[in-house]
């Protein structure tokens, strides 16, 4: 993996993640007041879970 790649993946992550919070700021706001009050078991769940399917996506996509 090339490092333009690397840092463009990133770049592409920045935006997506941007994009909720620019459009509906009290929405995004409300959703992570609802992701403060997981458990921590919880968190690491999901967290597990966005891993699975990122891995999965670059597998199909590679």
């Amino acid at each position: 993996m090339s490092a333009e790649i690397f840092w463009s993946a990133l770049a592409l992550v920045l935006v997506i993640e941007g994009i909720l919070p620019f459009v509906s700021p009290g929405g995004w706001r409300r959703g992570f007041g609802q992701l403060m009050q997981l458990r921590d078991g919880q968190l690491r769940f999901f967290g597990l879970c966005s891993i699975l399917m990122g891995l999965a996506l670059l597998w199909l996509l590679g």
